[in-house]
């Protein structure tokens, strides 16, 4: 990863753009859109991904109903143009954390993989309460 001038591919990028713009908006309701019908998420807290563009946009658009005082601070780009890494902090509950969201995208722009990574441990610990009382029994 780079955080030097290294551009995205004008797909991903679009894509990103429409990411971003639901983050600020606290509307995910397009994200099925931006997903490859065979998109990737991996949690932080579950031992296997979870795949299938249906369960990646129930995680995010959950996750998006879980985090409060969300924002994103920094973004490295890989090399190739097709990944981000997409740094930001959040609290759950009365609990703060910091992670990254990694995101590699697809020749057509498409998400292919979402992996979350977040610290400190009481904060994955709110998190996952948080997601798994949401969650339980959908994916």
């Amino acid at each position: 990863m780079s955080t030097a001038a290294t551009p995205l591919s004008p797909a991903a990028e679009a894509t990103l753009a429409a990411w971003h713009a639901m983050i600020r908006s606290r509307d995910t309701s397009g994200l099925p859109a931006l997903l490859a019908p065979d998109a990737v998420f991996r949690s932080p807290v579950a031992h296997k991904p979870y795949a299938g563009a249906p369960a990646v946009a129930l995680i995010l658009q959950t996750a998006e109903q879980v985090f409060s005082n969300f924002a994103y601070h920094r973004t490295l780009v890989s090399e190739d143009g097709h990944s981000v890494v997409l740094e930001f902090s959040a609290d759950v509950g009365d609990k703060s954390l910091k992670g990254i969201d990694m995101i590699r995208f697809g020749a057509d722009g498409k998400i292919v993989e979402f992996e979350v990574m977040v610290r400190p441990a009481s904060g994955v610990q709110a998190l996952g309460e948080a997601m798994g009382a949401r969650l339980t029994g959908r994916v």
